[in-house]
This record gives structure tokens, C-alpha cells and sequence, in this order.
């Protein structure tokens, strides 16, 4: 008979202190279960000499919960800039500094960015821990093509320009991009923002996750007019990310396939230049060079 598997050795608190890095820390945080926080997330929380958050009232809720009473500070959009200097000046003191956000891993639609930037330009160590995030957990959920990706943060708010940035990513898919398109997104704008998917977009497979982790966690996987019309009548609650599944591949025309040849002739010789235009259109190279050798002559 084969072996009984063992069970997982036990956690070796020394050790987990031991792999707390040292300076800037991201630290993920629960999405909503508080048992996703990792033994080491906890070490370095308690290590850090600073721990920065967007809202001090939800971090001080949850180091309560975690039993940690390091000290807080806000780190937020309108205070980053002010707050890096002060940041760098403890890091340079060789003090350990962590990094949350109210929920998932920091940076993602999160602030954060520019600090890091800093601290790496200043030649700092900048370390982070692998932990909960929204988008991953919500695509691996959806049933829809997790590879690859494209995480897009919010949606412009207002409908002018949420309409303009779907109509930039429909003509990029034309280009050639073929990605699972991921958002978060708040959930009393959900479904204005479906619509304006659908009508962008067409009857693609999409899905919405929400509350993830929490106790009324919910994926709903249909057609984009389908959830657009769902959230109408019954607006959502809680946490929101929104999914698109990819375009299919569009089959080129006449014009596209000119466009890419002209382009590419221009610049490169004919054998190349066909290579170019048939990744370009998806078209086979007998057809593209075909076509190459009439242009050519029309020329």
C-alpha cells in the first residue's frame, strides 16, 4: 500500500520571523475571511516599526483582531506625495515599514505606487508578501479564459469617459489584443457600467464577483445585455469585480490586409514584409504575398 500522506510540519515561529523582509513591506490583507491572513503577513506586521494604511480605522480593526499593536499612519492620494520623505527618512534609519490597503494586496487601484518608486530610486530594500487579490480569485471563479489577463482597475465614473476608454479597448481587440478583461468596480454604478459594456462589446461572456470570501459571496457568469439587465432590477451590495471574456478573432478584410502590407513594404523587404502582414491579419502567407506581389505591380 502506498504511503499515508503526512501531515504539513508545524509552523516554526523563529523561522517565520527570520523570513520578514527587511524595509519597505507590502503586506496583502484578507478580502473578508480574516483566516486568509498568512503566519507571515501577521510576523512582519508585528515587526514593522510603522504600519501604513489607507483608512486607520479599518487597519486598526484588524490588527486588533490579529492581536498586533504596531503603530499607524494614513498613506492615501492626497497625502502620498507629503508622506514619502518622512517614509524614506525611516527607511534610511534602517527602521522596517509596512504597507496595506483596506483589503487585498497594496498598489492594485490602491496608493502605494509612488512611494515604492521612491524608496527604489533611493536604493532602499522594497520586499512583499504573496497574499489574497481580488481580480486573480474573481477570474479563477468566472469560468472564463484565465490566460492572459488584463487587470484595468476602476472604470472612469463618468459616463462620457467610461464610454470613450470601452471604445478604446474594442478598437485595440480589432488590433489584436485577446485577453479576459477584469475591473473593479462600485456597486451602485455596476449597472450603467454593464451596459455600456454590452454596448461597446456586444453579447460576450462576462461575469460579476462579489463579496469575495464573505459570507454572501457570489458569481454570476452570463452574457453582458443579461447582467446588465439583472443588476438593473436588483442593484448589488458589497465589493464588486467585473469580468469580460476575450474577443474572438475577427476575420480581416481587404482594407486591413492592405493597410498592414503598405505599412510593412514600406519598411522592410517583400519576404519580410509578408511575414509581418499575415501575423498582423492572421491570414495565410500564400494569400499575403499574393496580394504583395499586386500591390507592387500597382505601384
Amino acid at each position: 500500500m502506498p504511503d499515508e500522506p503526512s501531515d504539513p510540519p508545524p509552523v516554526d515561529p523563529a523561522r517565520t520571523a527570520r523570513a520578514v523582509p527587511e524595509g519597505l513591506v507590502l503586506v496583502p490583507t484578507p478580502l473578508g475571511n480574516l483566516g486568509d491572513v498568512s503566519s507571515r503577513a501577521v510576523a512582519t506586521l508585528q515587526a514593522a516599526d510603522l504600519v501604513l494604511c489607507e483608512d486607520t480605522r479599518v487597519a486598526r480593526r484588524l490588527l486588533a483582531a490579529l492581536g498586533i499593536g504596531t503603530a499607524l499612519a494614513p498613506l492615501h492620494e492626497h497625502n502620498e506625495d507629503a508622506r514619502t520623505a518622512q517614509v524614506l527618512a525611516r527607511l534610511g534609519a534602517g527602521q522596517r515599514v509596512a504597507l496595506i490597503s483596506d483589503a487585498g494586496t497594496p498598489l492594485l487601484s490602491d496608493p502605494g505606487y509612488r512611494l515604492v518608486r521612491a524608496a527604489i530610486a533611493a536604493g532602499l530594500p522594497v520586499g512583499a508578501l504573496p497574499g489574497p487579490n481580488a481580480a486573480v480569485l474573481a477570474l479563477v471563479l468566472s469560468g472564463l479564459p484565465p490566460l492572459p489577463f488584463l487587470v484595468l482597475g476602476f472604470p472612469p465614473p463618468r459616463p462620457a469617459a467610461r464610454r470613450a476608454a470601452f471604445a478604446r479597448l474594442r478598437a485595440a481587440e480589432r488590433a489584436g489584443l485577446a485577453a479576459t478583461l477584469i475591473w473593479y468596480e462600485a456597486p451602485h454604478r455596476l449597472a450603467e457600467t454593464l451596459a455600456d459594456l454590452a454596448a461597446a462589446f456586444g453579447d460576450r461572456p462576462a461575469a460579476v464577483a462579489r463579496e469575495l470570501t464573505k459570507r454572501f459571496e457570489e458569481v454570476v457568469r452570463a452574457p453582458l445585455p443579461d447582467l446588465a439587465a439583472r443588476y438593473r432590477a436588483a442593484p448589488p451590495r458589497g465589493e464588486v469585480t467585473l469580468l469580460l471574456g476575450p474577443a474572438e478573432a475577427e476575420p480581416a478584410s481587404a482594407t486591413d490586409l492592405d493597410t498592414a502590407l503598405q505599412s510593412a513594404l514600406a519598411r522592410h523587404s517583400t519576404k519580410e514584409a509578408v511575414a509581418l502582414a499575415s501575423a498582423a491579419t492572421g491570414l495565410p502567407r500564400r494569400q499575403v504575398y499574393a496580394r504583395a506581389l499586386e500591390l507592387q505591380r500597382d505601384r
